[in-house]
């Protein structure tokens, strides 16, 4: 077969993790996910692992792994999250990578991808060379091989990357049919224009590179991409894949490629269920036996390239003006506000750029000191990030260092590197990419920025801080609240910022919350408490300990001494800072403590401010997961008597509502308001038990048809789904045992008239894979006339109506 397909999905998000803290705080605008990370992954990420293929009457018939069958790459930050966040989704697209090196002859369709998305024509020299090799080290510990393409970020080209790419033993990449400035037939003397897309995307090209190296290009076909990621073409998988046919040449006697390149998020999370179009289209062209499936490395090696193509360089497949969406005013935004200007971009790149030279001569002068190769360190500095177990960081160092370093030493080697590491997550593509210096994009980059300063701090003694902001104040936002960076630096990227004292006031305040253990983790920290002590009086709680606290990224260790005083409600006072001593400690300890005996609440707060001065902090300081936890506690009180409250507002007035009802008067606000918050508390209450009361399920659901509600807000459609996983995960573990089966189709069944959308993914998954251990021998078996497997049988169909899983699923295999 001479006609080949190829469909390459870019999957990444912009790192999200708070830069002190190495994780993803509660983000507010996802719910009812916790991130957008999750939410992305729910939408798209887990979708494509495990893919549906529907009869016509939406029940599925087959699971497939989308990955499996595709070119992707997976920006390295993202996989980190997942491999923490979602391993069984981390698994799956690892092991979808082995499965397309069977199906590819050798070739995986995964490749790599630049390590922190940042704009490779507009780094320097140094720091595309360790983008490239970090992405190329974390794809080779993740799939296990070397990768044979990368992805440039935003496809973003000129011929230095590309250089350093081929060095680095990468036989292509991708890139849009725009980016090319001329071809010809190799060996031919002539050039033909191919600008503004005119290039024939149907075939592989070779580029020749300055040093004498080549790599392979592969232009995608731009209309067909464009239609994916902003058409309709994802509405219908049979369209999706006569659309691709379309593209081949009408009788073309020679091999052709038709390929497509888009962020792979198109496929579920831009366009709910794209990745079921996907998957439709993939089997479609492949039971037809319309064209073969390919990757990119497979088709290489078959069909190496005849023509050449020169690049115009400095160029992305984003920017109509080549690279200046992530420089300057072009005039490229996501057009959601016409009367903005993005001429915040050029200061807020000129300071980026200024924080990346400061530190580069501090880090040059300390590492060769030490009698390493400052930047060849930086380039091995990934095995450290991908590892950060104290035997692996150890063996690090005695490769980078001809001779050892000191405990003090090391701390300050790795604080070095960690200023490297932020100072280029400072340059991610996103910070520019969107409307505004405000947008949180943008304040992701200048908190990355903010870490690399206050390690700066620790390592030079220089603060830099006010100079940073100055060059931020250039940069001026759209929104007249936000005025410039540094307002936005202020406001956003200051509240974020950690230190010991504020890790020591998150594991002092919220330890009058939860009962830690001596040793704890609070993110990439080792917490251990040397002395705790806590003692309560009423609503009245004390709290007084040291804590040992080590990053396990800097191996920086620090002891903090703290007091908190909680007079109930929100009132919490804590002081916090660096250990003195036993001696003071002692000393402290006992004057508070009898103060707080006798009752004398003001004498401790003096006491507190006296030994712990400016050092005070409160629930405000609490990162923002363990606020939202603490907030709650706290209210649960409260929210008790509300409860009651409306218990009592809606009992009350039932009668009258129900002869409303009855003479079809409307109900008022007020009435339903608390007759909702009831029964949405009952709906919780219910879901949330450990065996289902089945009766009062029904009668609740009753009630919400009675009074037209339905239940909300949206995390109760959640406790629905984690009700019916976790009745799912426990049939799994034993799936001959249909007894759980039965109790799944009766709590879809219950919840059933009041059309709740609940997401049976993970529940379908489960059932799948648990049928497809043991669905064949008990049909079998039940076709022999076994009464048990029968029995089996039925309840097994029963539950896969409800889940909407054909048995068609199984018969397939």
């Amino acid at each position: 077969m001479n006609r080949h397909i190829c469909i390459h999905g870019h999957f990444y998000q912009p790192p999200r993790e708070n830069a002190w803290l190495e994780e993803i705080e509660f983000q507010e605008s996802a719910a009812p996910y916790h991130d957008w990370n999750e939410r992305v992954s729910a939408e798209s990420y887990a979708p494509n692992s495990a893919s549906r293929i529907l009869n016509h009457e939406d029940q599925i018939i087959d699971v497939v792994n989308n990955y499996a069958r595709i070119s992707f790459d997976a920006g390295p930050t993202l996989l980190a999250w997942m491999e923490r966040a979602e391993p069984d989704i981390y698994r799956a697209v690892i092991e979808a990578d082995r499965e397309s090196r069977k199906r590819f002859r050798g070739h995986g369709g995964a490749i790599a991808q630049g390590y922190s998305h940042l704009i490779l024509p507009l780094a320097n020299g140094r720091d595309k060379r360790t983008q490239i090799v970090w992405g190329i080290r974390d794809f080779e510990s993740r799939f296990s091989r070397k990768p044979e393409g990368l992805w440039l970020p935003e496809t973003a080209v000129d011929l230095e990357s590309l250089d350093l790419a081929a060095e680095q033993g990468i036989a292509f990449t991708i890139l849009s049919p725009y980016q090319a400035a001329r071809v010809r037939k190799i060996g031919d003397k002539d050039w033909t224009p191919a600008g503004n897309g005119a290039i024939d995307p149907r075939r592989p090209y070779l580029c020749r590179l300055p040093s004498g190296r080549t790599i392979a290009l592969f232009f995608y076909d731009g209309p067909i991409s464009h239609d994916i990621a902003f058409g309709k073409l994802l509405d219908n998988g049979e369209g999706f894949a006569g659309r691709l046919l379309g593209a081949f040449s009408a009788g073309a006697a020679g091999d052709e490629l038709v390929h497509v390149a888009t962020d792979g998020e198109t496929y579920g999370h831009h366009h709910r269920f794209g990745d079921m179009a996907l998957a439709y289209c993939l089997r479609y062209v492949e039971k037809n036996a319309l064209a073969e499936i390919t990757v990119y490395a497979d088709y290489l090696e078959r069909f190496p390239p005849v023509y050449e193509a020169e690049i115009v360089p400095n160029t992305a497949w984003s920017c109509a003006h080549g690279v200046e969406r992530w420089r300057s005013d072009c005039g490229d935004s996501t057009g959601a506000h016409a009367r903005w200007n993005q001429k915040w971009r050029t200061p807020l790149r000129g300071a980026m750029d200024w924080l990346r030279d400061k530190a580069a001569g501090p880090f040059e002068q300390a590492l060769s000191a030490w009698g390493g190769d400052p930047w060849r360190v930086r380039d091995d500095y990934i095995s450290a990030i991908l590892d950060r177990s104290s035997a692996n960081i150890e063996a690090f160092f005695f490769r980078s260092f001809p001779r050892p370093l000191s405990a003090e030493d090391k701390t300050k080697a790795l604080k070095h590197l960690e200023i490297q590491r932020h100072a280029m997550l400072a340059f991610s593509s996103d910070g520019w990419f969107f409307d505004d210096i405000s947008n949180v994009e943008t304040v992701q980059v200048i908190q990355y920025a903010a870490r690399a300063l206050q390690l700066l701090r620790d390592v030079t003694g220089a603060d830099l801080e006010s100079e940073f902001r100055g060059r931020l104040a250039a940069a001026k936002s759209n929104l007249p609240a936000y005025k410039d960076g540094a307002r936005v630096y202020e406001l956003f990227v200051k509240p974020s910022i950690v230190d010991y004292p504020r890790l020591g006031a998150h594991y002092a305040v919220s330890s009058l919350f939860e009962d830690y253990p001596q040793a704890i983790k609070i993110a990439h920290y080792d917490v251990t408490a040397d002395v705790c002590d806590r003692e309560a009086a009423g609503r009245q709680k004390l709290a007084l300990g040291q804590v040992k606290i080590k990053s396990e990224v800097t191996w920086e260790e620090r002891t903090m001494a703290y007091a908190v005083l909680h007079l109930g409600d929100q009132n919490l006072t804590a002081g916090v800072k660096e250990a003195e001593g036993d001696g003071h400690f002692q000393s402290m300890c006992a004057g508070i403590r009898e103060a707080f005996a006798k009752g004398d609440m003001t004498a401790v707060l003096k006491l507190v401010d006296r030994h712990f001065g400016d050092h005070s902090y409160s629930l405000w300081h609490l990162f923002k997961d363990e606020r939202r936890k603490v907030v709650a506690a706290i209210l649960e009180d409260n929210l008790q008597a509300v409860d009651a409250d409306f218990r009592r507002i809606f009992e009350t007035n039932r009668p009258i509502m129900e002869t409303m009802v009855k003479i079809q008067i409307p109900l008022p606000e007020t009435l339903l308001g608390p007759a909702a918050f009831v029964l949405n508390a009952e709906y919780r209450r219910l879901l949330e038990a450990p065996e289902t009361d089945y009766d009062g399920l029904n009668e609740l659901v009753d009630e919400y048809l009675k009074w037209s509600l339905i239940p909300g807000p949206a995390d109760l459609a959640f406790l629905a789904e984690r009700k019916v996983e976790a009745l799912m995960a426990r049939w799994a573990q034993d799936p001959k045992v249909p007894a759980i089966l039965r109790s799944v189709d009766r709590l879809l069944a219950a919840l059933k008239p009041l059309e709740i959308n609940i997401d049976r993914w993970k529940s379908q998954n489960l059932y799948v894979s648990g049928g497809r251990q043991v669905y064949a021998e008990n049909a079998k078996r039940a076709g022999e006339g076994d009464a048990a497997a029968k029995k089996w049988l039925d309840v097994f169909v029963a539950a896969g109506k409800s889940l909407r899983v054909s048995p068609a699923v199984f018969e397939r295999r």
